[in-house]
């Protein structure tokens, strides 16, 4: 259960689930590390808050994409690892109540993982067909999009994980949030997927926190 603007707490269920995937990259939601706060205080990457989950990551061999508010007034995904963090991609297509704090990133962003290129996306992003376009014009193997939605728009995000990995050919992995957040997200819409380039989905998790769906990718 996400606690809101708790980092500490937060960071250490990331710890826990990173150990537990045993996964070379684990994903998680929009603003996993604050809640969906959109007045939460910024998280720097050098914050020592985060050392646990870069322990984590280094014991596992993993990658943790994470989401938090980050300075200049973005929502970002954090990238952390065995050497530290920083900040890989800020989300580009903003919704809701997002404008009036926050600014669009800048542009679309593709990290490279043992020969692996991974698109990265937040929520909206996903809604925007320039955004995959864009992304997996960059060479995409796996699109991987961070994600809070409501329960009653539970189908949405499954709808438009279809449509990307079946116009652009590539793997999409969808951290969806689950439990209560802020932002009138009383209840949210849970069950993270992953789905093949040909749109059969190829894992599940449920709508209960703390539940990920695993799978390897060929």
């Amino acid at each position: 259960m996400c606690r809101a603007y708790d980092v500490g707490a937060n960071v250490a269920a990331h710890a826990a689930l990173v150990a537990a995937a045993a996964a070379r990259v684990v994903v998680f939601p929009e603003l996993s590390l604050t809640g969906y706060e959109l007045d939460a205080a910024p998280v720097d990457p050098a914050d020592s808050r985060l050392a646990p989950l870069v322990d984590a990551c280094a014991a596992a061999g993993s990658l943790a994409l994470v989401g938090a508010p980050v300075a200049g007034d973005h929502i970002a995904t954090l990238a952390v690892d065995g050497t530290g963090v920083r900040v890989a991609y800020r989300k580009m297509w903003l919704g809701g109540n997002e404008p009036r704090r926050f600014t669009p990133g800048p542009e679309p962003v593709v990290l490279a993982v043992n020969g692996w290129r991974l698109g990265l996306a937040i929520c909206k992003d996903t809604g925007v067909a320039e955004h995959a376009a864009r992304t997996c014009a960059l060479g995409v193997d796996v699109y991987l999009a961070s994600v809070v939605e409501s329960a009653a728009d539970v189908a949405v995000p499954d709808e438009r994980a279809l449509r990307i990995a079946t116009t652009h050919r590539v793997h999409v992995a969808v951290a969806s949030f689950a439990g209560p957040t802020g932002g009138g997200f009383h209840e949210t819409a849970g069950r993270s997927a992953i789905w093949a380039p040909d749109g059969s989905v190829l894992a599940r998790a449920g709508s209960d926190p703390g539940e990920y769906a695993p799978a390897t990718l060929t």
